[in-house]
């Protein structure tokens, strides 16, 4: 019988919220299966790794049920079902993510909210980018395509921020919880409201083709998807937009070949391998098994490390590094498996396509005046919360 992996009692949740990744590139090197005590998981850092167990859901389950995902979505969410049960639910919400519906429905509205809200920053100013931009660009184009553009930018702001942080809640606090409670209420609140309207008029977006299908799944599970694309659907954007201008603004050799060439697609792409936007996920193990040579036993809980997989020196060279340039090679920034993002296409040219050529092209001599000024946070999620940048 193979022994347990060992067991870390050091490394703190507030390291890891800080800055995880001499942590990971330790991790990757000595011990890339471990037990980490403050996060009640095995950490797996390796790419090699995290990919086996996102495709071999027969084992490694999404229904964890130590997740504080259910306590702060009030509902079992399909993040954290499998097979056919998740099938039906990702596949209730596959309408509005349809290409040709992104492509002729939602891509001119966030084109036409891009115009809007990058015309109206303030030229020759200093100005923090989450706030003033990238997280309210993302709201707008999400409520939009959720069906619910009666929810103000900032309540979707919040709203995202406390279902994520209660999600990401694995010390059990009260204070997320609470958040996340007030969250719930008040996406509930207006979704009552505004059924009868879609009912009437149907459209594209998500809660309008949910409500309406001719086999529809129960609301509860409706109302579930809808929160589920709350919180992932504007810090994805959000943070890979804010982590794609503060690479390129630090590395101008590389701005000026991504402006010369149009390459801001690429750019997108190394953006979210360098800082993942979802930097981990849990999986629970439904039958004794191995992994590196350790005994992962049933019942127990892997977190799955993309943040730390998209580094792995296996494949990347200095990996460490921001380099739109490098050698091509796959990341696992939006999942792998029956689980992949299902934004992700949204998310790619929301950003890749839309904002950074405008917002570079509008801001040609745009800058970071102090990177020191620039905080970066997140365990479960990660990109800048604060990112001050002069507008010229």
């Amino acid at each position: 019988m193979a022994d347990l992996a060992p067991l870390d009692e050091k490394i703190t949740l507030q390291e890891l919220d800080r800055d995880p990744y001499p942590i990971y590139r330790r991790l990757r090197r000595e011990a890339p299966v471990l037990r980490v005590k403050s996060a009640g998981r095995t950490l797996l850092t390796k790419a090699e790794d995290t990919r086996y167990v996102k495709d071999t859901p027969e084992i490694f389950s999404s229904d964890d049920p130590n997740t504080p995902m259910k306590r702060a979505f009030w509902a079992h969410t399909l993040m954290r079902k499998d097979g056919e049960d998740h099938k039906r639910e990702r596949m209730a919400m596959a309408p509005a993510f349809a290409p040709r519906v992104i492509k002729e429905d939602w891509m001119p509205q966030y084109m036409r909210i891009a115009e809007q809200y990058v015309s109206r920053l303030p030229r020759g100013e200093i100005v923090d980018l989450f706030s003033i931009l990238s997280g309210a660009y993302a709201a707008r184009g999400l409520a939009i395509l959720l069906g619910m553009p009666e929810a103000s930018d900032e309540e979707m702001m919040e709203w995202s921020q406390a279902l994520i942080e209660g999600a990401g809640n694995f010390g059990w606090a009260d204070a997320p919880f609470e958040r996340a409670d007030r969250a719930n209420t008040q996406i509930h609140a207006l979704l009552d409201h505004i059924q009868e309207r879609h009912r009437a008029e149907p459209d594209n977006s998500a809660f309008s083709v949910m409500l309406n299908a001719d086999d529809p799944i129960e609301e509860k599970q409706i109302y579930s998807n809808i929160k589920i694309a709350i919180g992932g659907g504007i810090n994805e954007p959000r943070d890979s937009l804010n982590t794609v201008i503060y690479g390129l603004l630090t590395h101008p050799d590389q701005l000026a070949e991504v402006r010369r060439h149009d390459h801001w697609e690429q750019a997108f792409e190394e953006a979210v391998r360098w800082v993942a936007p979802i930097q981990v996920s849990s999986r629970l193990v439904t039958q004794d098994t191995e992994l590196r040579g350790f005994l992962i036993p049933k019942g127990d809980t892997v977190m799955t490390v993309q943040a730390s997989a998209n580094r792995d020196e296996d494949i990347y060279h200095d990996g460490e590094s921001f380099n739109v340039y490098r050698d091509k090679a796959p990341h696992q920034a939006f999942g792998n498996g029956p689980h992949f993002c299902q934004g992700t296409h949204v998310a790619r040219r929301a950003v890749g396509q839309i904002m950074l050529p405008m917002l570079f092209d509008r801001f040609p001599k745009m800058s970071i005046p102090d990177r020191d000024d620039v905080i970066w946070k997140g365990f479960g999620f990660r990109g800048p919360i604060q990112i001050p940048v002069l507008l010229k």
